[in-house]
């Protein structure tokens, strides 16, 4: 099983749309921009020694939130910054390397970082998404020998000894962990991060924000939608409490509210709206629940 389930070169316009899509606080996304390229900056002048700096950052929020698609456009908005060179993307599954047959989870993560990275970020910058990094970087002391293998607790001290290999050998190489369980993480881990950004679920204007995108798209394709407009506000204040991914799939939910609106989304009406939104609560507080 390949731990690298995606790979690109950017910048990619598929990339610039995941960075549009997710709606947060324009002063986080220009926080992130700037970390990332002065992560890049300094680590190609100075030694890790002269500067701390891992290249390190972490995305940490609920499920739904939006933390690997906004880390898939942060990857875009780099290359868009290094002007003039293309730039290679990595996206790691974390349960790969940690669901490997026991006794390979550590040579798997080391592999990664003291091979892979540094290999592919010779002569060229590199950004690696490592999704869901509390499989990869497990909080050594949550974990005992009788319920954890050996092996997860190697494979979380390999991955911060790799950290630290990248940080000091590969400066072309930037970092990007996301994290739905940030107390699941490894505190070391975590403290080598340049930079910890917590995503929240969308304020009300983030909401209408996304209810205004994604009717413009069901507008592209089926006359009827502008009537919905004037309620955006309304949807938006129904919706408060849900994170972004369930808000969009909400409103997709009220297109199959019957047979004619599944072949025809421009007819869907406020009410069936209002409703797939309701029952998108409900379903948030069943999961809850069950939890």
């Amino acid at each position: 099983m390949s731990v690298i389930v995606d790979e690109a070169i950017l910048p990619n316009p598929t990339f610039k749309s995941a960075w549009d899509t997710i709606k947060t606080d324009s002063a986080q996304k220009e926080r992130l921009i700037a970390q990332s390229l002065l992560a890049l900056t300094l680590r190609r002048s100075f030694t890790f020694e002269q500067m701390p700096i891992h290249g390190l950052i972490v995305l940490s929020g609920e499920p739904g939130t939006g933390k690997t698609t906004l880390a898939r456009g942060l990857a875009h908005k780099i290359s868009e910054a290094l002007t003039g060179h293309s730039v290679n993307f990595m996206q790691v599954d974390a349960h790969a390397m940690t669901s490997a047959s026991l006794g390979k989870s550590q040579k798997e993560v080391t592999k990664l970082f003291t091979q892979t990275i540094p290999e592919r970020a010779n002569g060229k910058a590199l950004i690696v998404l490592l999704d869901e990094v509390e499989t990869l970087a497990a909080d050594r002391q949550r974990m005992s020998l009788e319920a954890n293998p050996v092996d997860v607790h190697r494979a979380t001290d390999a991955a911060l000894a790799g950290a630290d290999h990248v940080a000091r050998h590969a400066p072309n190489a930037l970092l990007i962990a996301t994290t739905n369980y940030p107390d699941a993480v490894d505190r070391a881990f975590l403290s080598r991060a340049d930079l910890i950004e917590t995503m929240g679920p969308p304020t009300a204007e983030a909401r209408k924000a996304i209810i205004q995108e994604t009717l413009d798209l069901f507008g592209s394709k089926w006359s009827g939608i502008d009537r919905l407009k004037s309620h955006i506000s309304r949807f938006a204040s129904e919706a408060e409490g849900l994170d972004g991914r369930a808000l969009r799939k909400a409103l997709i939910a009220a297109a199959a509210s019957t047979p004619t609106t599944a072949m025809n989304p421009g007819k869907m009406t406020a009410e069936q709206v209002s409703h797939a939104i309701k029952r998108a609560h409900a379903g948030r507080q069943a999961k809850k629940v069950a939890a």
